[in-house]
């Protein structure tokens, strides 16, 4: 049997003086974002775009592409084509995220943590082709000359099999509920496990688990950063989750917030940094330039993340002075909020949050002088410059 041992001693102290620079570095940059973030009025929408940016960096490393623009759709349930795999992996991601970032900040690296994680993205993986019919808004009214507003209308969508939907739904609530219920969790994985097609019957998680947790024990007296590093780079070498490797980058980024580098709900936007770091240095057979590399990604998140809160400010400033003179009962205040908070926005979106009609929503739209993301005629969506 090949051992799978991450021996954290074998680390030359070379190697550690240089990795302490770009670390350092990182540790400080990443925490003069938290603090501007904390204290901006576009704090809170920075932090809600940071979550899909991310999520869509997270399959972008991992070799799949997912449009930002297709995941807030599919977010928002207002899909406008079937959802793909790929995109329903980043939604899991992203609610990964979001339920990470509710949390305790010692919540994810805890042993409850860890294990509800880890069986949250196995029900998602083995259960991937059924969430997808579950979760689509198929376009059946894509050729509809009556236009985009009736493609909004979910509920009377022709040919649409709701009772299916139904079963696949039930049968999703009852893998969660054997995930949950003691003395039966894991009873759905193992199921899924005695399928070689969908899992390699050697492949021992729990023990490549411990094996990560023992990492993590060894870094802990490291700078916080350090540990991140350490604990991502043995995440990727083990191979810990099967249909997971995504979530590795989410438990360094849990690390930074638990040593308190990022606080309150900010999780490092970790992929973003990383996609910038060419993929034969991120995936180098030597250890001490991976580590480097994944410090460059950290240094790189924070440097990406500052020029996005920088122009998030100049756009919301430039918005509000559009605002002067406008009557107290004008939907333009409103739809500048929701703009601010939503990396990107469709007529359906701005209809409902404003309780308008979808004509009205792209009257409002180009009202305000957003931006076209989409390069559609119809199925647009709009975000800030």
């Amino acid at each position: 049997m090949i051992s799978m041992a991450y021996d954290l001693a074998k680390i030359s102290m070379t190697a550690l003086m240089e990795l302490m620079e770009p670390a350092f570095r990182a540790g400080i940059a990443l925490t003069r974002l938290d603090e501007r973030v904390a204290r901006s009025p576009v704090g809170l929408g920075f932090l809600e775009r940071t979550q899909y940016t991310d999520a869509c960096a997270s399959l972008w490393i991992d070799g799949e592409l997912v449009h930002l623009e297709d995941l807030v759709l599919h977010d928002a349930t207002r899909d406008i084509r079937t959802p793909t795999h790929e995109l329903t992996i980043a939604r899991d991601v992203l609610r990964t995220r979001r339920r990470i970032a509710a949390q305790l900040p010692g919540w994810a690296l805890s042993a409850d943590g860890i294990r509800t994680l880890r069986k949250t993205s196995e029900i998602a993986s083995a259960d991937a082709d059924e969430a997808m019919t579950a979760d689509a808004i198929r376009p059946a009214v894509a050729n509809d000359p009556q236009g985009e507003e009736d493609a909004d209308d979910a509920e009377n969508l022709p040919g649409v099999d709701y009772a299916a939907i139904d079963a696949v739904l039930a049968r999703s609530d009852a893998a969660i509920e054997a995930v949950r219920t003691p003395g039966r969790a894991g009873a759905g994985t193992r199921a899924a496990e005695q399928n070689p097609m969908i899992y390699d019957l050697d492949w021992d998680e729990d023990s490549r688990i411990e094996e990560w947790r023992g990492v993590l024990r060894q870094a802990t007296d490291l700078p916080a950063v350090l540990q991140a590093i350490v604990a991502l780079d043995a995440w990727n070498e083990l191979s810990v989750l099967q249909h997971a490797p995504w979530l590795g980058r989410l438990l360094a980024a849990s690390i930074l917030r638990q040593a308190g580098i990022t606080s309150g709900a900010h999780l490092a936007a970790i992929n973003l940094g990383l996609k910038t770091i060419p993929v034969d240095r991120r995936r180098h057979r030597d250890r001490e330039t991976r580590l480097l590399a994944i410090a460059h990604g950290l240094l790189a998140a924070a440097e990406i993340g500052m020029k996005e809160h920088d122009r998030l400010a100049l756009a919301r400033t430039l918005m509000e002075r559009k605002l002067d003179g406008r009557r107290t009962s004008s939907k333009l205040p409103e739809l500048v909020e929701l703009v601010m908070a939503k990396p990107l926005v469709s007529a359906s979106m701005v209809a409902k949050t404003l309780d308008v009609t979808p004509q009205a929503a792209r009257r409002i739209v180009l009202e305000l002088g957003l931006r076209e993301m989409t390069g559609r005629g119809r199925f647009r969506a709009w975000g800030v410059l």
